[in-house]
C-alpha cells in the first residue's frame, strides 16, 4: 500500500480562533448539503464531535458509512484504521477522507504485515495444528487482508469472546492480534486456562516461547496494546474501593486483566455509555476509558458522579490530531472540488480484508 504524506494546512486553519473555525466549519457544511458526512468517534474532543452526524466506535461508523450510500464525501474524524476499514466497506464511487494522515493507532503499528507473516511461518514449523487467526478491528487493512487470506475473523471489543468461541471450533490454536489484553481477558472470560495461553513476542525468536509451550497452547497473543488503556493500573482500582465503596467501576477490555478482573463491569466503549446512561440518578462511576469520552459522559448526566478511574489524563493523542482547523480545511477543498487525504484501500487488499469482516458479520 503506498503510503500517503501529510500536507500542512496554512497559518489561516492552524492559528484561527476556535469559534472562528467553528462559524467556518458550521457554513462549509451547510454548503456541502446532502454529499457530506461527517462520522465522529467516541475519543474526538468535543470541538470536533459536535460536527459529526453520525457518532460511535470504529466499526459501528464504518459500517454507517457502508449504509450511506448517497453521501458521496465520508469525512472520518477518527484514525487510519478506522479510515480503512470504512473505505473497505463502502462503494467505490464514494470517498473517504481522514482529516490529518498523521492520526494513527500505536497499537495497530505493533503489528506489521511482515512481523505477522514471519510469526506464522515460525509457528508453522513448530505444530501441525491447524491454527485460526483472529484480529481486533484496531489493525491496518493489510493485516486484516491477512487474516481474510487464512480464513480468520475481525473481532470487535464487544464481540471478541464470541469470535473466539468460533475461531476454537474451526481449529485447535487461534493466534490473536494485536491486542494481547482483548485477547487475554477474552480467553480467562471463556474460561481457557492460564497454561493454554501464550505471549508471542516479536522481537524473540517462536515469540520467546518453546516449542513445547507453543505446542500446548490454545490461544496465542499478539504483543501489542493501546498505549491509553495501558495507563489504568490495579492500583487505580484499590484507591477507588478505598475512597468510595459505592462507585461502580467499568472499564475497557484493552486494560490489564489485574485491572479487568478487578472491575465491576468491563465492555466496549458503547457498552460503557449504555451502562452509564441506563443508571438511575445518582450512580457513582470510576470510568477506565479515554478521557475524552469520560468528560462527556459527565456533561451528559450531571445527575451522576462520573470519574476517571485515573487520576491522571489518559487522552488518545493520534485521536485528538484531528483539530478544527484540519476538519475545515478539508471541507474548504471539498467546497472547491479538490479532494485531499483521500484514503483509499488497493482492490485487492481490500476484497481480502473484507473476507475477514464479513465471517465476523456471519459470527
Amino acid at each position: 500500500m503506498t503510503a500517503l504524506q501529510q500536507v500542512e494546512p496554512g497559518s489561516e486553519y492552524l492559528q484561527e480562533k476556535e469559534e472562528i473555525l467553528t462559524e467556518k466549519i458550521a457554513a462549509r457544511k451547510k454548503e456541502l448539503g446532502g454529499n457530506l458526512l461527517i462520522l465522529g468517534h467516541h475519543y474526538q474532543q468535543e470541538a470536533i464531535f459536535r460536527f459529526a452526524d453520525l457518532t460511535g466506535d470504529s466499526l459501528k461508523l464504518a459500517r454507517n458509512a457502508a449504509q450511506a450510500t448517497d453521501k458521496k464525501y465520508i469525512v472520518f474524524c477518527g484514525v487510519h484504521f478506522m479510515a480503512e476499514s470504512a473505505d473497505i466497506l463502502t462503494a467505490p464511487e464514494q470517498v473517504v477522507i481522514l482529516p490529518d494522515l498523521r492520526a494513527g493507532c500505536p497499537m495497530a503499528d505493533m503489528a506489521s504485515r511482515e512481523e505477522v507473516e514471519w510469526a506464522w511461518e515460525d509457528l508453522a514449523g513448530v505444530t501441525r495444528d491447524r491454527v485460526i487467526p483472529v484480529t481486533y478491528v484496531n489493525s491496518s487493512a493489510l493485516i486484516k487482508a491477512f487474516v481474510g487470506r487464512k480464513g480468520g475473523s475481525v473481532c470487535t471489543s464487544s464481540n471478541a469472546e464470541r469470535v473466539l468461541t468460533w475461531a476454537l471450533q474451526e481449529g485447535e490454536k487461534v493466534f490473536f492480534f494485536p491486542d494481547e489484553h482483548l485477547g487475554r481477558n477474552s480467553a480467562s472470560a471463556l474460561g481457557i486456562p492460564d497454561d493454554e495461553v501464550v505471549l508471542w513476542d516479536r522481537a524473540r525468536p517462536l515469540g520467546g516461547n518453546t516449542p513445547a509451550q507453543l505446542q500446548k497452547a490454545r490461544v496465542i497473543l499478539w504483543n501489542g496494546y493501546c498505549t491509553v488503556h495501558m495507563q489504568f493500573q490495579a492500583s487505580h482500582v484499590a484507591h477507588w474501593r478505598e475512597k468510595d465503596p459505592e462507585v461502580r467501576i467499568i472499564v475497557h477490555p484493552e486494560c490489564r486483566h489485574e485491572v479487568v478482573s478487578q472491575a465491576d463491569l468491563y465492555g466496549s466503549t458503547e457498552a460503557i455509555i449504555k451502562a452509564v446512561s441506563d443508571s438511575p440518578p445518582g450512580s457513582k462511576w470510576a470510568v477506565g476509558t479515554e478521557v475524552n469520552l469520560v468528560n462527556r459522559l459527565q456533561r451528559l448526566y450531571p445527575d451522576r458522579g462520573i470519574h476517571s478511574l485515573s487520576p491522571f489524563q489518559c487522552l488518545c493523542s493520534t485521536m485528538y490530531r484531528i483539530k478544527p482547523g484540519y476538519l475545515l480545511w478539508v471541507l474548504d477543498n471539498l467546497a472547491a472540488g479538490r479532494i485531499v487525504n483521500r484514503i483509499s484501500v488497493p482492490a485487492e487488499v481490500a476484497a481480502e480484508a473484507k473476507l475477514s469482516l464479513d465471517r465476523m458479520l456471519r459470527i
